[in-house]
């Protein structure tokens, strides 16, 4: 956050920017709420309306096309109208694409054409509540505010995941549950509203500043980000393009060839995102006292890159591995994102953003398809456990180039660091 100019208005007060964060960190909940709210109901989906797990793929595919349709655009919009109108914008979106997913009449492409408009509306909203935190935030307050905003987020992946158990009476058939979903992601229209007015009383009593005028995009401009900035745009790619796929389809893995529960299946889905909570903060803490991002995010990488395989071929207790995903799942974003406010002027950081989870969206509609596809092929089931290897090994090649774009992040970053 600027400082007031001397004799004007003064600097916002902390405890007002840790209100705003408190905020937007209730949008982030209910739309991680509303995206995740599909893991538990896989099952369902399979056996009352016929889905096979490449259509549950698919449905990831579709939510990620339309992401792919409006992010760039919506970095833009994000930079030019500025975060409280996006806020309110895109939460409308993502509210009413959760709405159509549960009041579709049961057909798959209802169903597809509810997460086509949620991915219109949540991952452009993502944008717009990282892009504001990097606004109100900055310095050594950065990622822990962006690492405490993701765990809010991940408490929306832990309810979401976790619901067969503490909203087991919703658990009827496959779409009480994702009413329950949709209510809740009328939460983050209330929460953009909310923050809506705190930043437009803000921008009178306080001094926040001006960003400048954004300038007219263009590709060449794209491509002076910067090396450093494409290695973390990689290393995002591959990490959400495994990390999600896996987890819509972590339920059903870990029932068929773990011989888990569906309960249990359920409360290890959730141990990722439970684990983030905790952790997400305190590794932003550590990297705002020690710096040396490129090497945590290298660390970060190194857990991420054996865990897929130690699922599928080892007889290690499956918490084990799980609990691996869960320590990169809090310590690669919670210094990776906060990373690309240090390397792009401020002006462009809502397209620098965009343009990353752009690319993001790109490996992962392609690998939640795939891995549905893989599980089909090999006629992957409980009778047939062996059919999910295919699809775990694809998962790790991705977890270990991974780890190369972070390896080559690292060796830039001891000459050029990111801060």
């Amino acid at each position: 956050m600027t400082d007031a100019d001397p004799g004007r208005l003064p600097a916002p007060p902390r405890s007002y920017r840790w209100l705003v964060l408190l905020c937007i960190s209730a949008a982030m909940f209910a739309n991680y709420y509303v995206f995740d709210a599909l893991n538990p109901v896989g099952p369902h989906l399979e056996k009352e309306l016929g889905f096979t797990q490449a259509q549950i793929g698919l449905l990831d595919s579709v939510y990620n096309v339309a992401a792919l349709i409006v992010l760039l655009i919506g970095g833009i919009i994000i930079d030019r109208v500025g975060t409280k109108r996006a806020l309110v914008a895109f939460g409308m979106v993502a509210a009413a694409g959760g709405l159509l997913i549960a009041l579709s009449p049961g057909g798959y492409p209802g169903m597809a054409a509810g997460r086509f408009v949620l991915g219109m509306g949540s991952e452009p909203l993502i944008v717009a509540i990282t892009t504001a935190l990097a606004k109100w935030f900055k310095g050594k307050e950065l990622s822990f505010a962006i690492a405490l905003n993701l765990t809010f987020g991940r408490l929306g992946s832990v309810a979401a995941d976790n619901s067969p158990n503490w909203a087991s009476a919703f658990f009827t058939g496959w779409q009480p549950p994702l009413l329950l979903a949709a209510g809740i992601g009328l939460g983050a229209v209330a929460a953009g509203a909310v923050y809506f007015l705190l930043e437009r009383h803000a921008e009178r009593a306080y001094g926040l500043g001006h960003a400048g005028a954004v300038d007219r995009l263009a590709v060449a401009d794209l491509l002076k980000f910067g090396r450093s900035y494409w290695w973390i745009v990689g290393l995002c790619v591959t990490f959400y393009s495994a990390i999600f796929p896996f987890r819509r389809f972590a339920n059903i893995f870990f029932t068929d060839a773990r011989g888990a529960s569906p309960e249990t299946a359920a409360w290890l889905n959730g141990l990722l995102p439970l684990t983030a909570m905790v952790a997400t903060p305190l590794f932003g803490l550590l990297a705002d006292r020690i710096g040396k991002r490129a090497m945590l995010m290298a660390a970060g990488s190194a857990i991420f890159a054996p865990t897929f395989l130690l699922l599928a071929h080892t007889t290690l207790p499956i918490y084990l591995p799980v609990a691996m995903l869960g320590v990169a799942f809090s310590l690669i974003p919670a210094v990776m994102w906060p990373s690309v406010a240090y390397l792009v002027d401020e002006k462009r950081l809502g397209t620098a953003y965009a343009l990353m989870t752009l690319c993001q969206q790109i490996g992962w509609a392609s690998m939640a398809w795939a891995l549905g596809r893989l599980n089909d092929t090999a006629s992957a089931s409980a009778s047939n456990p062996a059919g999910y290897n295919p699809g775990m090994w694809l998962l790790s090649g991705l977890s270990v180039l991974g780890l190369f774009f972070s390896w080559m992040l690292w060796r830039h970053d001891r000459s050029q660091p990111v801060r």
